[in-house]
């Protein structure tokens, strides 16, 4: 049984599957535009810090201003986790603090739970799992994000008879990684193994620390600096 064939059991028994999304923006916006055309699946409600700016996310995506009404907007997560006509929860702020306080919420309140948060999965993910397992719900990463479509590849492989020794992927793959090497492989991040110092880049005068890290200010010598 596929995908589309459970959907369309769940029209014919007009049990659409009805999510709340949690966090509204690049990842949230990119699953609202797909809300539309998915016969058989609906969001009925969005939590955003900013539910203005989570209307306006759906207007851009092309949702109408009838499906926006029948829409519940919040600027609360636990809202979604706990709203009676919610049975799958997409928390997609991509922090991960927030990320795992929303998904022991919707495990405690028996709804199933989908990360478009890596960093809340990466930190908390297995402990969460268990959690999930033990409650008779679901814990997964979203599929079509790196984390999922990995596993799908390791599964493949094993099914298919090979030995899986290694799986992962970071960031965007450019021609220049393909001649990357453990030994080297830090650089592309700002980094010195052994050295203790990040790397400057003169000519912009930027402190470069890991890319997870945000700009944010500039330290007591007038420098941009990236900090966590």
């Amino acid at each position: 049984m596929n995908l589309q064939s459970m959907l369309a059991a769940r029209i014919a028994a007009d049990k659409p599957v009805r999510v709340g999304l949690i966090g509204a923006g690049k990842f949230g916006s990119m699953f609202l535009a797909q809300v539309p055309s998915i016969a058989g699946l609906d969001v009925a409600a969005i939590s955003d810090l900013d539910p203005e700016r989570a209307k306006a996310a759906c207007r851009t995506v092309g949702w109408d201003a009838d499906h926006i009404s029948r829409t519940c907007f919040t600027e609360h997560g636990r809202d979604a986790c706990i709203d009676e006509r919610v049975e799958v929860v997409v928390e997609a702020t991509g922090d991960a603090p927030a990320g795992i306080a929303h998904a022991i919420q919707a495990i405690e309140a028996g709804k199933h739970i989908i990360l478009v948060n890596v960093e809340a999965d990466a930190l908390a993910g297995a402990w969460l799992a268990r959690k999930a397992r033990a409650a008779g719900v679901i814990y997964s990463m979203a599929y079509g994000d790196q984390p999922a479509l990995i596993a799908e590849m390791v599964d493949w492989a094993r099914s298919a008879g090979f030995s899986v020794i290694a799986a992962g992927k970071g960031t965007k793959y450019l021609p220049a990684y393909h001649a990357v090497t453990p030994d080297g492989v830090w650089e592309h991040y700002g980094l010195h193994l052994g050295g203790g110092e990040e790397r400057r880049d003169e000519s912009s005068d930027v402190q470069l620390l890991p890319r997870r890290h945000q700009v944010s200010d500039r330290d007591g010598g007038g420098r941009q600096c990236l900090r966590p």
